[in-house]
């Protein structure tokens, strides 16, 4: 015959099953903020290194705070090289190239998930196949396209090709993400005698604004963060990016130790990026974790 538990025994193993619980949570509490806080370690080092003086950057054992803090540091940046026309550089290519990368992977993302067509999954496969091409392998025959367009040392090869099909990532991520809205929400836009672009704008991109947030974002920090291809396409120095400033920064062209000055460039660089990041967020999070459900 089965025994009953008696309610002693039941409550002492919920208080056992309690304290099992409190400890695994509180050992997954202490890990992940171990985690945390040693990668955080080389962004707080940055900036401290950006208050420094070049001699007590490479003091050993480390300082961790600055004596005395150096906030000359940034006023020389500023002064010693045309931050703001390397900023107002970058912008314009991350915006452009951005605008273009959402809105032509979207489209396209649009017809691979919602509309039927011949040849719909192979062109699809081929696409995706593409992101198996390293850069190197096509940067010589891209150089010389643009060579031969005249697009050399202008913004053009840095943004005109991501309106023209964003990238193969990003209209996968999308794709996935639109194969989750019902495409119940089409027919009936159909009845009511709405086409295809208005479905996509009016139905579509509203639903989707948690997966367009995280291509948005990844697109910023992609040009952003850019260095190969200013490197490639752009030979004068009124038309650097943060990137190219940064490079030459560390460089012969501004003399010896600025180190301090090259940390206090890579914190004035970054700092858009982490501000982007936490005012999004929340949104950022929800669209990785929506995207890709349905395969």
């Amino acid at each position: 015959m089965a025994t009953v538990a008696t309610p002693r025994a039941t409550v002492g193993w919920l208080a056992r099953r309690s304290t099992a619980q409190r400890f695994q949570r509180g050992l997954a509490y202490t890990v992940l903020s171990t985690g945390g806080v040693a990668m955080m370690l080389p962004f707080l080092w940055l900036i401290s290194s950006s208050l420094k003086e070049p001699a007590q950057i490479f003091v050993f054992p480390p300082e961790w705070i600055p004596n005395p803090i150096a906030w000359q540091n940034y006023p020389d940046l500023l002064t010693k090289l045309p931050f703001f026309l390397y900023a107002r550089n970058t912008l314009i290519i991350t915006l452009s190239a951005m605008l273009g990368q959402v809105l032509s992977a979207s489209m396209c993302a649009y017809a691979f998930a919602r509309l039927r067509w011949p040849g719909r999954d192979l062109i699809f496969a081929i696409k995706l196949a593409t992101m198996m091409l390293p850069f190197a392998v096509t940067m010589i025959p891209v150089f010389v396209i643009f060579k031969t367009l005249g697009w050399l040392n202008t913004f053009l090869p840095l943004i005109i090709p991501y309106w023209l099909g964003g990238s193969a990532f990003y209209i996968f991520m999308l794709r996935q993400f639109f194969l989750t809205i019902p495409f119940e929400l089409d027919e009936a836009a159909r009845v009511d005698g709405a086409g295809s672009w208005r479905i996509y704008g009016q139905i579509i991109l509203p639903l989707a604004k948690p997966a367009l947030t995280v291509v948005t974002i990844l697109s910023f920090f992609q040009h952003w963060n850019d260095f190969l291809g200013p490197l490639i396409y752009l030979s004068s120095a009124d038309k650097r990016t943060l990137a190219l400033g940064l490079n030459a920064l560390q460089g012969l062209e501004w003399g010896r130790d600025t180190t301090h000055l090259v940390m206090a460039f890579s914190v004035l660089m970054i700092t858009p990026i982490i501000i982007m990041f936490f005012a999004a967020q929340r949104v950022f999070v929800q669209g990785i974790v929506l995207t890709g459900i349905k395969g």
